[in-house]
């Protein structure tokens, strides 16, 4: 079901006071795996930005399973499927060793070029196609 996955260490000035990963961290983990996946697949937020394209998160719904501590290795996985104009990932976060789940997300982005609503992206549709395939 996962098409992407993407390892990850934490470092120790991603935690709190608790010694655990700061709930805020997630969603640089999250938008990291999005941004590698994309770049993987030949997209580049750059070059889209230049010619007028955006994709921005427009919710995101998080579900914290297990913290993650100092030193912990994890493996942040994520597929996609379109939703009306919404672009859907589906992600999670393993930790290695014990492959508990850490945590469940779901980001939806859309699309916006010259700064209007679009119903959808040749690139982004066949990451969908994808997504779908596997």
């Amino acid at each position: 079901m996962y098409i992407y996955e993407l390892e990850f260490k934490v470092r120790d000035y991603e935690c709190d006071l608790q010694g655990i990963v700061n709930n805020s961290v997630y969603q640089n983990y999250l938008e990291h795996t999005r941004h590698e996946f994309m770049s993987e697949n030949g997209v580049s937020f750059e070059k889209l930005h230049q010619q007028g394209i955006d994709a921005v998160v427009a919710r995101i719904e998080m579900s914290y399973k297990c913290p993650l501590h100092s030193g912990d290795a994890f493996i942040s996985k994520l597929y996609m499927k379109k939703e009306g104009v919404k672009y859907v990932f589906y992600q999670v976060m393993y930790r290695k060793g014990d492959n508990k789940l850490c945590i469940k997300a779901k980001v939806d982005a859309v699309v916006v070029i010259d700064g209007k609503l679009a119903a959808s992206l040749p690139e982004f549709d066949l990451l969908v196609e994808r997504s779908a395939a596997k």
